[in-house]
């Protein structure tokens, strides 16, 4: 019984996480995020947080050079469960623009270390990318 629980597959409820832009394209929207996550960070009066979990950078031309990149400087406004980003300086016109989305809420457990699943030290993100 032990061994079938071990090798049991661990299957997450993760939302698709998704950004697209405003219609007036000074901003994006980032959907997706669990609703307790997003209410959590949002109790934060500081707003600091959203850089954590949803940064938003500038692609370079070198995209092996995209980890060093500075996160984009603006602004987070919660409205319901969509987190609106609009930057201090305006997206540039065909430059290209990526979330890393850190998932926080994936639901790993010893079983994931041990069958290789995952390995400790790892950070787990996805890079989201939209150009303006």
């Amino acid at each position: 019984m032990l061994f079938s629980t071990a090798c049991s597959s661990n299957k997450t409820s993760s939302n698709q996480v998704k950004i697209s832009l405003t219609s007036d394209k000074h901003s994006i929207n980032i959907t997706g995020l669990d609703r307790a996550i997003v209410q959590d960070i949002n109790r934060d009066s500081l707003g600091g947080n959203w850089q954590s979990l949803v940064p938003v950078y500038k692609m370079p031309a070198d995209t092996d050079m995209k980890n060093y990149q500075p996160m984009q400087p603006g602004k987070y406004l919660v409205k319901d469960s969509i987190v609106v980003f609009t930057p201090d300086t305006p997206f540039v016109a065909r430059q290209t623009y990526f979330v890393r989305y850190y998932k926080f809420d994936t639901n790993t457990k010893a079983n994931d270390y041990i069958m290789g699943r995952n390995k400790l030290g790892d950070l787990h993100y996805t890079d989201l990318i939209f150009k303006q």
